[in-house]
């Protein structure tokens, strides 16, 4: 089952920001600098982990996942210039 999270970091190193951003970006939408908000089931998650640790310097890096219940995505405020990613629908004919 899918869930939505937000994921955020503050990296140092500029070559292992890139390659996070890269990362994320492909697997999520960036919704701020190193802010990004992400729609993975349990194993993609657990690769998404794994493969930011392989990234990440712990001694230094930071990398934060928050997990966002329905209930509570469905309360999120935008003010200003925010705008929540809309969401791309897609037909595929087979």
């Amino acid at each position: 089952m899918a869930m939505t999270l937000i994921a955020a970091y503050d990296i140092s190193s500029d070559p292992r920001r890139a390659k996070l951003a890269a990362l994320l970006q492909a697997n999520g939408d960036r919704i701020q600098k190193s802010v990004f908000l992400i729609e993975v089931d349990e194993a993609s998650l657990g690769q998404l982990r794994a493969r930011a640790l392989d990234i990440i310097d712990p001694d230094v890096d930071s990398f934060y996942i928050f997990r966002q219940c329905g209930s509570c995505w469905a309360e999120v405020e935008c003010l200003g210039q925010a705008e929540p990613p809309s969401r791309e629908l897609y037909w595929a004919v087979f």
